[in-house]
């Protein structure tokens, strides 16, 4: 018989348009996508050793107290006259009525306890100062 076997040729695939469409995409998803920022002022947490994790939730209201003073109520900035009227607006938004201050290292003490103040007054059950761990 005249069975010949067929010859193997070296096949090579061309993988340049592979990657062409790869990098197309990445390129696609990069220019779509939506970067949310974290919060709206830089702040430099004050450090604590026993300070125990801070749990994310939604319904807790956060307010900023930046190093020049500037209070944040959820990425909103308010006056001091606004202050109680605010944490009243967002607490009675949120079941838990839980208030969490991010203070920057260097904000005044007295801002503080305005915000402290204004937290008894708008009716929060409980209050967190986040820190950070050394």
């Amino acid at each position: 018989m005249g069975y010949k076997r067929p010859r193997h040729s070296n096949v090579v695939l061309n993988l340049t348009p592979l990657i062409d469409i790869v990098f197309l995409l990445l390129v696609f998803f990069m220019l779509t996508a939506h970067f949310i920022e974290d919060q709206a002022l830089v702040v430099d947490l004050p450090d604590a050793d026993n300070a125990p994790a801070a749990a994310e939730h939604e319904e807790i209201v956060t307010v900023i107290i930046g190093a020049e003073g500037e209070i944040l109520i959820n990425n909103q900035l308010v006056s001091d006259d606004e202050l109680v009227e605010y944490l009243r607006d967002a607490l009675d938004k949120s079941e838990q009525r839980i208030m969490r201050i991010r203070g920057d290292n260097e904000a005044n003490l007295g801002v503080a306890v305005k915000v402290l103040d204004a937290a008894e007054a708008a009716g929060a059950k409980a209050v967190d100062i986040l820190t950070e761990k050394p």
